[in-house]
């Protein structure tokens, strides 16, 4: 078999000043973390969005020296991982993690069984359909049917959002309380002014959310922009995904139309994946 990656050849990242990447201890699970790979991580996540950061600017988010800083960007932007502003002096994310991420999407079973179904669910409502997974404290936009006419819209594959301020957030907290734990963990933000960031009048709501197998929010990520989702689940009957129906504002509140057809998509997607049951069941936080 040809190599399609051309010869052989030994690649060597020095993602930090020190001959040897330093092992520190992780104080929560007590594991080891390479610290080269985490401040590299880190300095992903500083660039993420549209941000453009000068080597001074991550120096100052990271505690690091410039000259330790600078290594690590070089390194990256080897590899794709990290591009430079065309003639200025700031940084932005790179090409290579476009190629890494649809690689990641591609890899998801439950993105790939959803699309039919999510399609003709933005069809049957004609507005657009989001598929969301969890992703730390956010919830990652696996999937993205855009609103099935002629109008400019932009994708949004790819985009995490809160989980605390959206109705597929609310569906995976309500589902599933280790993904719980880890969004509580820290102070929540607010988006809007209707951004609900009180734990405790979330978490008096999510045992209803559990129950009837639905979620919704108004302006809560955005203003003028509200939706409605349900949960999808696996063959364990595992919450594993949320699906939503994002509508503007003032078209809302949601149809008893809408929400028939919002279920009846996150059943048959969980039908797909070998659920037994839906709703899912509400999975504790050592599963």
């Amino acid at each position: 078999m040809s190599n399609m990656l051309g010869p052989s050849r030994v690649v060597k990242i020095d993602l930090t000043t020190d001959a040897t990447a330093r092992l520190d201890d992780d104080p929560e699970g007590g594991a080891a973390m390479i610290q080269a790979i985490d401040r590299a991580a880190k300095v992903l996540e500083l660039l993420q969005g549209a941000r453009h950061l000068g080597i001074t600017d991550l120096a100052l988010a990271l505690g690091l020296p410039p000259s330790t800083v600078h290594g690590i960007v070089k390194s990256l932007r080897e590899h794709g991982l990290v591009a430079k502003e065309r003639g200025g002096q700031r940084y932005m994310l790179g090409p290579t993690l476009l190629r890494l991420s649809n690689v990641y999407l591609d890899t998801l079973d439950v993105r790939a069984r959803a699309m039919r179904w999510t399609r003709e669910l933005a069809r049957r409502t004609n507005l657009p359909v989001r598929l969301g997974a969890p992703h730390f404290h956010e919830v990652l936009v696996i999937h993205h049917d855009l609103r099935p006419d002629d109008s400019q819209q932009m994708l949004e594959t790819g985009v995490a959002i809160p989980a605390h301020a959206s109705a597929m957030g609310k569906v995976l907290l309500a589902h599933d309380l280790g993904f719980q734990r880890t969004a509580f963990e820290r102070p929540l933000h607010s988006l809007t002014g209707d951004t609900i960031t009180d734990v405790a009048r979330l978490l008096l709501d999510l045992p209803a959310i559990a129950e009837r197998g639905s979620a919704s929010e108004t302006d809560e990520a955005v203003l003028g922009e509200s939706s409605v989702a349900a949960p999808v689940a696996d063959a364990s009957n595992d919450i594993v995904a949320a699906v939503a129906v994002v509508m503007p504002t003032s078209h809302g509140p949601a149809s008893d139309a809408l929400l028939n057809a919002l279920r009846e998509t996150a059943r048959n997607i969980s039908r797909e994946l070998g659920a037994t049951s839906w709703p899912p069941r509400v999975a504790p936080a050592d599963d």
